[in-house]
């Protein structure tokens, strides 16, 4: 009977063990884990509305070092991202973005339609060279969340 008594408490114990390593690298994953969401922009109507569900997403998870974001752009929406029609508003937002490291993507095959390079949108734009859509596909690929608000 001791012999089983003594047997239990170790094999118990050594559950308890590997439980608690196990819960402590849950949480440790769960911490360092940082969410990483696309957002998709085309309709020209909802350049506010995105932006301020970016701004909202920042601010909802204690700030830019809390989330990796990305907006990618093609479409009839980029016309509001050429710096010398982008209203104060937008300008300042997209400034803010680049600064929290946002990747802000242009879509290559909009601005050869547009008749627009990089240095006519706001600073802090790349170009998705293949495509606004095959941007979006890259980043769903690496994991990110696809957001089209």
């Amino acid at each position: 009977m001791n012999r089983r008594n003594i047997l239990w408490s170790t094999v118990s114990a050594l559950g308890a063990a590997f439980a608690a390593s196990r819960a402590k690298a849950a949480t440790e994953d769960a911490s360092s884990h940082k969410l990483k969401v696309v957002y998709h922009l085309s309709d020209a109507d909802k350049v506010n509305f995105v932006l301020g569900n970016i701004q909202n997403h920042i601010d909802g998870v204690g700030g830019p070092d809390h989330v990796t974001l990305a907006l990618v752009i093609h479409g009839p929406a980029l016309k509001a991202f050429h710096w010398a029609q982008a209203n104060p508003d937008v300008s300042g937002r997209i400034s803010n973005f680049a600064k929290d490291g946002v990747e802000l993507a242009a879509c290559g095959n909009t601005m050869k339609a547009q008749n627009i390079t990089l240095t006519d949108l706001l600073p802090g734009f790349v170009s998705a060279e293949k495509g606004g859509v095959v941007r979006l596909a890259e980043l769903q690929s690496q994991g990110y969340l696809y957001l089209r608000p």
